[in-house]
């Protein structure tokens, strides 16, 4: 403060035109000091630290081409071989399929009385006193009592090769009596439509 009381501030001078000179911002500078700068410090190192530097920017090139190229590659390949298997089995499953349902479309067709009696034979042979099977109209129920897990799948094999029965609703829970290693046995329904 001044003795007149007033505070002087500092004011900046002024150019040629009459207005006051402003500084330009650090920044404005900055772009043009990083290369410099890099290239100078480059400059003062020695041989030994610019080979290191060198070193460690190959290293560090050859980390991220590894990371970004090459071991996705080799992973794709090692999981090719698994997939191409997987693939291969799923085929040959959908042609067995596609074969047993142009044999089947290719059997002649079945008369009701005809299907039925198939269809009480092979309960009779494969599936004996674990089941029962009783039709009404055209749906026949058969109804399961300890009945092995291999001589069902059998069973549900010849109703629709013998049969011409498809199964409309199953409804199966795993017996509970079996011990560990013993065949697996099942308790349910299973209802079919007969031609």
């Amino acid at each position: 403060m001044s003795a007149t009381g007033r505070s002087q501030a500092r004011i900046p001078p002024r150019n040629a035109r009459g207005g006051h000179r402003m500084s330009a911002p650090a920044s404005a500078a900055a772009p043009t000091r990083g290369p410099r700068a890099l290239g100078a410090a480059w400059a003062r190192l020695a041989a030994r630290e610019r080979r290191l530097v060198l070193l460690a920017a190959a290293v560090l090139g050859l980390a991220l081409l590894w990371l970004l190229a090459v071991a996705p590659a080799l992973r794709t390949l090692r999981q090719a071989e698994a997939q191409r298997a997987t693939l291969a089995a799923q085929t040959e499953q959908l042609q067995r399929l596609r074969a047993e349902a142009q044999a089947l479309q290719a059997l002649p067709r079945l008369g009701h009385d005809e299907a039925l009696r198939a269809l009480e034979s092979s309960v009779r042979q494969r599936l004996g006193d674990s089941a029962q099977l009783s039709v009404v109209g055209e749906r026949a129920t058969l109804v399961l009592r300890q009945t092995s897990a291999e001589a069902l799948a059998q069973w549900l094999a010849d109703a629709r090769a013998n049969a011409r029965a498809n199964t409309v609703e199953a409804r199966l829970t795993r017996a509970d009596d079996n011990a560990p290693g013993a065949p697996v046995r099942w308790n349910g329904t299973l209802t079919l439509a007969l031609p």
